[in-house]
């Protein structure tokens, strides 16, 4: 079976070691930015288990500010 030409393409332009040569070995970091907001909503969700064991806890808006991953929002509800 002959592979999609986009894969050929992807393969024959690959960027991988320029990319990995901008950033100095060892400063690169893993993971998601925001570390502290999969932290804390990981404890979140570890409390709520204690309660409902089959419980899904999920990142709200309000948890994102509280990360300083998110700022709140300037709009104003329809009373002004």
């Amino acid at each position: 079976m002959a592979e999609n030409n986009r894969t050929e393409t992807a393969r024959d332009n690959d960027d991988k070691d320029l990319i990995e040569g901008m950033i100095p070995k060892g400063t690169a970091q893993t993971g998601t930015s925001g570390g502290a907001l999969a932290r804390d909503v990981g404890s979140q969700a570890d409390m709520e288990r204690l309660e409902d064991p089959d419980g899904t806890t999920r990142a709200t808006k309000q948890d994102d500010i509280n990360a300083d991953v998110a700022v709140p929002s300037d709009r104003r509800g329809s009373n002004g």
